[in-house]
């Protein structure tokens, strides 16, 4: 992590302990001093990334229980030798996926996924790779995300309508549009191709 950066990784381990008092700790006192200690975390943040506290609150510290990583799947589709990629409402491209919900597996939420955004069906074949978002993605997240890089196939589907995509194309690696570089960049989609064009491929993980 970059020097400029550290002030983040303290932010975030701060707001992990707290997380972890607040669940374990009975002592109303203690509950106090680690409530404190999380509006604090939430507070740098807010300080030092500008975006207004109660965002912060509302995103960095929702969760109870210990605390762990958000984990995101990301489907990997090709054609004829080239990738999927779906058209968000900014402008950018992503491979399709998101957030895991709560009351599916990661296979099950990469089907979703791509049903949502691309209106495919597609059958999961196997992980890519297993990563630590923060070793491969900006900006960096005041939350730790495990993303999850699987090799899928089309088996029927087309196109609709949704909120968060308005469609869908496939490229070469060497044609690659302007990528949502948050959820996955070149060095990604790269590896997502050398997967593709092996037969032995073993997952990758950080």
């Amino acid at each position: 992590m970059e020097k400029n950066e550290k002030w983040l990784q303290w932010a975030v381990e701060l707001q992990g302990l707290a997380q972890a008092g607040l669940f374990y700790c009975k002592d109303k006192y203690e509950l106090e001093r680690y409530g404190r200690i999380r509006e604090i975390s939430a507070e740098i943040i807010s300080y030092q990334s500008e975006i207004p506290l109660e965002k912060v609150k509302d995103l960095f510290c929702s969760d109870v229980g210990y605390q762990t990583p958000k984990i995101d799947t990301r489907a990997a589709i090709f054609k004829e030798g080239k990738i999927l990629l779906v058209h968000e409402a900014n402008g950018t491209w992503a491979l399709p996926g998101g957030w895991v919900d709560v009351n599916v597996s990661v296979e099950e939420n990469a089907i979703k996924e791509v049903k949502e955004e691309a209106g495919l069906d597609i059958r999961v074949k196997r992980i890519i790779a297993v990563q630590d978002r923060e070793k491969h993605n900006l900006p960096i997240y005041a939350y730790k995300v495990c993303k999850i890089f699987m090799q899928c196939e089309v088996i029927g589907g087309e196109f609709i309508s949704n909120i968060e995509t308005t469609g869908y194309d496939y490229f070469n690696v060497d044609e690659l549009p302007c990528l949502a570089e948050e959820k996955n960049n070149r060095e990604q989609i790269e590896m997502c191709f050398k997967a593709m064009n092996s037969e032995t491929w073993e997952a990758l993980y950080d």
